[in-house]
C-alpha cells in the first residue's frame, strides 16, 4: 500500500491507521457473519458517503465465503502463554525529530496453541502506566481463578 503512486501524497502513519482500521472492520464483520445492512448502518455511523459503502460492501459480498473460510482456519482454544520477556526502550525522538524521551516497555510472549501445537510470539510496546494496569488485571484474575478453585 505504502508504494502505490495514489496514495504518495499520504502521511505514512495515516495511511497505515486506515488500513488497520479497515481490515479490523472486515475482521468483525466476518467473525459476526454480519450481513450487508448491518456492516452499511456500521459505516454511516462513521461518515463514509454511500458510493465508498457500496464499493465496501460489493467487494466485502465477494470475499465473503473466503474470508469466512480463512476466519474458520485459524482456530478456536485461546493461546497459553509459557514465557515472557521484556526490555525498556527509550524513544528519545518522534516521526517529527521532536524530543519526546518516553519509556516503554517492549513484551514478548511465547505462546503455544494446543489445536495446532505451534509457537508463535506476540510483541507489543507499552508505557508504563500500561503495564501496571496490565500487571493489576492480571493479579486481580490470579485472586478470581484462586477463589474459584477454593469453592
Amino acid at each position: 500500500i505504502l508504494d502505490d503512486p495514489d496514495l504518495k501524497d499520504i502521511d505514512p502513519t495515516i495511511l497505515k491507521h486506515c488500513h488497520a482500521a479497515a481490515a479490523t472492520c472486515i475482521l468483525e464483520a466476518g467473525k459476526q457473519k454480519a450481513d450487508i445492512s448491518a456492516i452499511s448502518t456500521c459505516l454511516e455511523d462513521c461518515k463514509l458517503d454511500k458510493e465508498r459503502i457500496e464499493q465496501f460492501c460489493t467487494e466485502y459480498q465477494k470475499n465473503k465465503d473466503a474470508l469466512e473460510i480463512l476466519l474458520g482456519s485459524i482456530g478456536r482454544s485461546p493461546l497459553h502463554i509459557t514465557d515472557v520477556f521484556w526490555r525498556l526502550e527509550y524513544q528519545i525522538k518522534n516521526n517529527q525529530l521532536h524530543k519526546t524521551f518516553q519509556p516503554s516497555y517492549l513484551v514478548t510472549l511465547n505462546v503455544e496453541n494446543s489445536d495446532s501445537g505451534s509457537h508463535p510470539d506476540v510483541s507489543f510496546s507499552c508505557t508504563m502506566e500500561q503495564l501496571q494496569d496490565l500487571v493489576g488485571k492480571l493479579k486481580d484474575a490470579a485472586k478470581s481463578l484462586e477463589r474459584a478453585t477454593q469453592m
